[in-house]
């Protein structure tokens, strides 16, 4: 048995020898042979020639021959280095003629410029055509920029001539020279004086020498800020502006509309003259026929920056911007900067839209943006759009609340952290103050708040030490309308919000009265009146005085003598909402012995003849309470007329001041009843500011709304 194994390895041995001797005679041929014997008869430096430097080797007498070695797999250090010589050997020979190429343009240019002020046509047009193909290479473009003499002269025959084939030539040698964002060319082109030249260009029959002229004077405008006021001063704004009805190439239009964004942006000049030129028209036009991603871009970045001015903000509105602002919204093809463009716009108009139709698909798409979206700036821009958009709009406010907007805008209040509370709260407290008022469904909305843990949300909100007032002042109006509900009485005064409500009201009050002792007329802090903050509080603090067990709380507060001195301030808004607190409160007697401890009834008398019809209807209602606590009395000297104890109005009606089914008719002119649009100064991030365009002024019952131009 081992004599067989041992013949089978001998066997295998053999097979696998002469397995080898045909491969090594496959790959030794003859030819490698001699290749091998000449490489070792060469010396290390010849070697080394041969593979670094190969075309070298005829210069040394030597034949160049197959460097490559016999085994494929494995290569020589000398063999390695190869590769990355030759790479530095092409570079510096690529420098060295590019120094050669700048240097011949240099001493050539003196030259040039002759020829570009020669008389004969054809050796200016000649010179034009060397000019452009020196300007196409990067050593001899440099040259050229370099010479602000060379840059004069292409000016001035701009300037100085018509002829076509010349203006087609020197404004490519000039696009050419700005391009790659040569800053230095830009610069000496700005100040030879190229900005009207190119504005001339733009009035070309030729379509491309209007494209190399915008595309140089979009250059400029981005790297030499001096350059806007030329261009506006030289008439390019409307120039622009009227080039894009006129042409439909899209990278165009893209480059007009991105010089007219940066002309217009903190320039309220310029955005008047975009819009008496018809810009916002081609604007709409343009967002509604492309589908080009840059052009929609450039084209709703200026469409921004236009809707901080009232005059574009108008015209914008009434073509349709809203509807197509919302279509780019519910485009899936679009990028997140155009939808974040598209929102920033969409809230800077909202506020000149709340009459619009229509409207429906965009309510529900920025409810969804609330409910999916986890981009802060995307959440704050969706709650500040719906906040004006459910702005005394019926139709607006039911769909609201029909596609889930409260249960949505409360989650969202409540995932809001600290440092984002006032950029998305005050705007969602706007937007849940106007669904809970004054359209068909709003008690719907009212519990709805309720139904969906909203109340909790709220109430911690109106601390006044983490609270701004603009904050503070939007929850104390929709505390005030979930009081219109019977069912929210108790809730709220389970979670404190009467004392919270006095506290505020006093710290208006204590305001109001050190700007008086500076002879101030009106304490403003944070953009809100105090006497606001003291018509809401009371005007809430009225709605919950409906239910007694809120009243004995506001009685336990001492709130009664802060109350009648309201009386006595000169606005009306607050005379009202607290004669008719009063009128709630007298409905239980304790309270109607404090009023009469205050002795008022000479104050209320004289508010018997008052203009405001629910300023006379209260201060009768609280006479009567009175008169009837004290029967009998000789001092009430108009006891026995009981017209004038009503001010005209039917004193058998007064029985029923107080009751919920009467209130609503003598209680419809609270300033917060009439809602209020938001302003759009809650900003994310605070981007770029643009100068401030002031809505309304502010003034006792009217909001501030100011707009601002903000951009990425």
């Amino acid at each position: 048995m081992e004599t067989m194994k041992y013949k089978e390895t001998i066997h295998k041995s053999e097979m696998i020898y002469s397995e080898d001797i045909g491969q090594f005679d496959f790959v030794h041929n003859q030819q490698n042979i001699d290749d091998i014997n000449m490489q070792l008869n060469q010396t290390r430096s010849q070697r080394i020639r041969a593979a670094m430097f190969p075309e070298s080797l005829e210069d040394y007498g030597f034949i160049q021959q197959n460097s490559n070695p016999p085994n494929m797999g494995r290569l020589s250090a000398v063999q390695r280095l190869a590769q990355p010589t030759q790479q530095l050997k092409s570079a510096i020979i690529n420098l060295i003629n590019y120094q050669e190429d700048a240097d011949v343009t240099i001493r050539a240019i003196p030259e040039l410029i002759k020829l570009l002020n020669d008389e004969d046509r054809i050796v200016v047009a000649k010179t034009l055509k060397l000019i452009d193909q020196l300007s196409s290479k990067d050593a001899s473009r440099m040259a050229l920029t370099s010479s602000q003499a060379l840059i004069n002269s292409l000016i001035n025959l701009i300037l100085n001539t018509n002829d076509v084939d010349f203006h087609n030539a020197a404004a490519k040698i000039l696009a050419n020279l700005s391009s790659s964002n040569n800053k230095a060319a830009l610069y000496v082109i700005f100040k030879s004086g190229g900005i009207p030249a190119l504005i001339k260009l733009l009035s070309s029959p030729v379509e491309s020498v209007v494209f190399y002229a915008a595309t140089t004077l979009h250059n400029i405008l981005m790297y030499e800020p001096a350059s806007k006021a030329q261009v506006h001063h030289y008439n390019g704004t409307r120039k622009m502006v009227e080039l894009l009805s006129q042409n439909n190439n899209q990278k165009f239009l893209a480059i007009l509309l991105d010089s007219l964004h940066i002309l217009a942006f903190n320039n309220s000049e310029v955005k008047l003259v975009i819009q008496t030129s018809g810009g916002p028209r081609e604007l709409i036009r343009i967002m509604r026929s492309s589908n080009y991603q840059k052009l929609i871009w450039t084209c709703v970045r200026l469409m921004k920056v236009l809707s901080v001015c009232p005059e574009n903000k108008r015209v914008l509105v009434e073509n349709g911007a809203m509807q197509v602002l919302n279509a780019h919204l519910l485009n899936v093809n679009n990028d997140d900067r155009i939808v974040y463009n598209c929102l920033l716009t969409l809230r800077n108009l909202s506020d000149c839209a709340i009459r619009e139709d229509n409207l429906e698909s965009l309510i529900k798409k920025l409810i969804e943006i609330l409910s999916s979206s986890g981009d802060i700036n995307f959440t704050t821009c969706a709650a500040g759009i719906l906040s004006n958009l459910t702005c005394n709009n019926d139709l607006n406010k039911m769909k609201f609340v029909e596609y889930n907007g409260i249960e949505i805008m409360l989650r969202t209040m409540l995932q809001a952290g600290n440092e984002n509370k006032e950029d998305i709260c005050e705007p969602a407290v706007c937007s849940l103050r106007h669904v809970t008022n004054r359209h068909p469904q709003a008690q719907v909305a009212q519990e709805a708040v309720r139904f969906y843990y909203g109340l909790p949300v709220i109430a911690p909100l109106l601390q006044s030490d983490q609270s701004r007032w603009p904050l503070l002042k939007a929850t104390i109006g929709l505390i005030r309308n979930l009081a219109l509900s019977d069912n929210n009485l108790s809730p709220l005064r389970e979670l404190g919000i009467i004392p919270r409500l006095v506290q505020l009201l006093i710290k208006a009050i204590n305001s109001h009265q050190q700007a008086q002792q500076q002879g101030i007329e009106s304490a403003i802090i944070d953009d809100v009146p105090m006497e606001e903050i003291i018509e809401g509080t009371v005007g809430a603090l009225h709605q919950l005085a409906r239910d007694p067990h809120n009243g004995i709380v506001i009685r336990e507060l001492k709130c009664i003598p802060v109350l009648v001195q309201l009386l006595f301030m000169p606005w009306e808004g607050i005379q009202r909402v607290a004669c008719g607190c009063l009128t709630e409160l007298a409905n239980d007697r304790i309270n109607i012995e404090l009023i009469d401890n205050e002795r008022i009834t000479d104050r209320l008398t004289e508010m018997l003849r008052s203009k405001d019809q629910a300023i006379s209807t209260y201060a009768a209602a609280v006479l009567l309470r009175l008169s009837e606590n004290r029967p009998g009395n000789d001092n009430f000297a108009m006891n026995n007329d009981p017209n004038v104890i009503y001010g005209g109005v039917d004193h058998h009606r007064m029985n029923n001041i107080g009751s919920n089914d009467q209130y609503m008719a003598y209680n419809t002119i609270d300033p917060y009843e009439l809602e209020m649009q938001h302003p759009s100064n809650f900003n994310g991030n605070s981007q770029l500011i643009d100068i401030p365009m002031t809505n309304q002024q502010h003034h006792h019952g009217q909001s501030s709304a100011q707009w601002f131009d903000t951009d990425l």
